[in-house]
């Protein structure tokens, strides 16, 4: 046996055939299950798919690199849940592409921020962040509230979404561009924030 591993290991392809082989079946083994568990596939009471405006904001979201300083995962330990209240279910996250799950917390988690500012906080913030957070780290983004949004192009992206089964309607997809007509990157992002983890507000 020894002979056995000591082989293997001084043949490094048959190495990373058989570490690749192993993290292969483990991980089908952990992941694929999850595809087929109710509470990971069905949204949670009152979850619907992303307005135009909500989704424009959020690919500003992701476009400014967001998510490098605030997770959106809210862990299920005492001292998380008493600073941000519920912690995070998959059923919140099915219209989510992509997750903007993980552990890097320069900034707060941002998953139980909606409704607990203003707009007007949110657009002070935006612009220059230690107006309303003095110790802040975080730069501004007075640039969002000049540049108004693509309002065609969200098409393309409804379009997409739809084939990935989110459940956009003609109707809806058509009436898109309307509803971001003369909005600004800065109303998409506010109206994303705005609706992140409001329907799970508390443990109880």
């Amino acid at each position: 046996m020894s002979f056995s591993h000591e082989w293997i290991e001084k043949n490094p392809w048959l190495l990373i055939a058989f570490v690749t082989l192993v993290v292969s079946v483990g991980g089908a083994v952990e992941i694929v299950p999850l595809f087929f568990q109710k509470s990971t596939t069905e949204p949670v009471a009152g979850l619907t798919h992303y307005t135009p405006l909500r989704l424009a904001g959020r690919d500003i979201y992701v476009r400014e690199g967001c998510y490098a300083c605030h997770s959106q995962m809210v862990r299920p330990f005492r001292a998380e849940t008493e600073r941000y209240g519920h912690y995070s279910v998959a059923g919140e996250f099915v219209f989510d592409r992509p997750f903007q799950w993980g552990s890097k917390r320069t900034g707060p988690d941002l998953a139980r921020v909606g409704g607990r500012y203003s707009d007007e906080w949110h657009r002070t913030h935006l612009r220059n962040p230690r107006d309303v957070v003095p110790e802040s780290n975080m730069p501004g983004y007075p640039w969002l509230a000049k540049t108004k949004l693509d309002a065609p192009g969200i098409v393309p992206r409804l379009r997409a979404l739809q084939r990935l089964g989110d459940g956009y309607t003609e109707a809806e997809i058509a009436a898109a561009p309307a509803e971001l007509a003369d909005k600004t990157e800065e109303d998409a992002l506010i109206a994303y924030l705005q609706g992140l983890g409001t329907l799970i507000k508390s443990r109880n």
